[in-house]
């Protein structure tokens, strides 16, 4: 597997990826959501896109069917994972509840 992804997920802060295709339509409304969730949560998270047709190996590990699909990693671990169309609002949501648990340890 691809190891500069692996040196990403295995973070103390939260790592939002976004599992997606060059020909998926609904993935290319995920960027504007995206800058919104990063626009607000800033350096408390990381957010980073992965094409499964050019990651087939990282695709199948983690079992992603359906694009768009969006994982919260923490720490090399999946700790939460959404298939198809986010909100922002949703993301928020779930990334903050990763951010605090940071903060509490």
């Amino acid at each position: 597997m691809n190891g500069r992804f692996l040196n990403i997920i295995n973070s103390e802060k939260p790592v939002l990826v976004d599992f997606y295709t060059e020909w998926c339509g609904p993935c290319k409304l995920m960027p504007s959501i995206l800058k919104e969730v990063k626009s607000e949560l800033k350096e408390n998270v990381r957010i980073i896109k992965v094409d499964v047709d050019k990651n087939p190996i990282i695709a199948t590990r983690y079992q992603i069917r359906s694009v768009p699909t969006l994982m919260v990693f923490k720490n090399g671990e999946p700790q939460w994972k959404g298939v198809g169309l986010q909100q922002a609002n949703e993301l928020k949501t779930v990334l903050n509840l990763h951010i605090n648990r940071l903060s509490d340890s």
